[in-house]
């Protein structure tokens, strides 16, 4: 199946939303979004929001929430890409508490991202252990710079079962369970392990990405491709099984690209070039999550909005293992 969406099928829902990057549904319609200076928004059924916690900094700076995955207690697990880094777990109530600061005796580092799969594992992704992370930025797959790495916790406890990204972003498998997917945002790739058991094996390159492509977030559809949403040009690929990509919506600015593109050439790209593009309905996308009562609505977190875009999709999404869950 080929198809293309028009910005003028995006809609929005949300509003004042704080640095929007993650989101998650149920199939009850709840919403979760990543909400700078507090945490978490949940967005009810009927539209309405209200603030999980109320957290600016953490050991004395900025808290970034980043990736989000809620756990079967209600709580949530909580990546912060702020300077402390870490995963830390946020509950219902807003309290907020640190799960994991260190692993192997040196700091996490600006932690990027969290999901659970179907068998109550965890799985994070650390950007980088540079900082500022702009160092990062200019890795472009850079033996020197490609200092992300890829943890695994479960009943054994937390440990480092892939390294060597450059820009580790959001980690997928697939629906049936055989490969683990990490995107390398500045590494312009998606990279592939087969998973077997608790171990990563055979590791490819899945997809690899052009100019003004720098996939952040991605999930699986029904017909197993892989959506990848790129910051930068707001471009949102659908990824086939083969590694060949469609372009399903994108709104860039060519000039904003291109100076980016110049930037990392140069090594003098900064946090703050990357945080917002101007465009006028895509605010520099980060994230696709499938949702809705048969999960074809698509809602896109961004970097830079204060609304969630969304619009509908001819394909269904892959249900998230907290689907079914309620909130209470």
């Amino acid at each position: 199946m080929s198809f293309s969406v028009s910005l003028s099928d995006v809609e929005t829902v949300g509003h004042g939303l704080r640095r929007p990057e993650c989101v998650l549904c149920n199939r009850h319609g709840d919403m979760f979004v990543a909400h700078l200076g507090h945490g978490i928004m949940h967005i009810a059924p009927d539209g309405t929001q209200r603030a999980i916690g109320n957290h600016a900094e953490v050991d004395g700076a900025a808290w970034i929430p980043n990736g989000i995955a809620w756990m079967p207690d209600n709580s949530f697990l909580v990546a912060n890409m702020g300077p402390a880094g870490g995963l830390w777990r946020l509950t219902p109530e807003g309290a907020l508490e640190l799960v994991l600061a260190e692993l192997d005796g040196l700091p996490l580092g600006a932690t990027n991202f969290v999901m659970l799969d179907d068998r109550g594992r965890t799985w994070v992704t650390v950007t980088t252990r540079q900082w500022p992370i702009s160092k990062a930025f200019a890795a472009l797959g850079g033996p020197t710079m490609d200092d992300g790495y890829l943890i695994l916790i479960d009943a054994k406890g937390p440990r480092i079962v892939a390294d060597g990204f450059a820009f580790a972003n959001e980690v997928r498998i697939d629906a049936g369970g055989r490969h683990v997917y990490v995107v390398e945002t500045f590494g312009r790739r998606v990279t592939r392990f087969a998973l077997e058991g608790d171990h990563l094996v055979d590791r490819t390159v899945f997809a690899r990405f052009g100019h003004g492509t720098f996939a952040d977030g991605a999930a699986f559809d029904a017909e197993g491709h892989l959506w990848a949403a790129s910051i930068v040009s707001n471009r949102l690929l659908r990824i086939a099984p083969d590694g060949s990509m469609q372009t399903v919506l994108e709104e860039l600015d060519p000039r904003h690209v291109d100076r980016i593109e110049r930037r990392l050439a140069a090594g003098t790209i900064a946090r703050e070039d990357v945080q917002h593009t101007p465009t006028r309905v895509l605010k520099n996308i980060a994230s696709v999550t499938f949702g809705g009562p048969d999960l074809r609505t698509v809602y896109l977190g961004s970097l830079g909005g204060d609304t969630l875009g969304m619009f509908r999709s001819p394909v269904a999404g892959v249900p998230p293992v907290h689907w079914n869950q309620k909130f209470r």
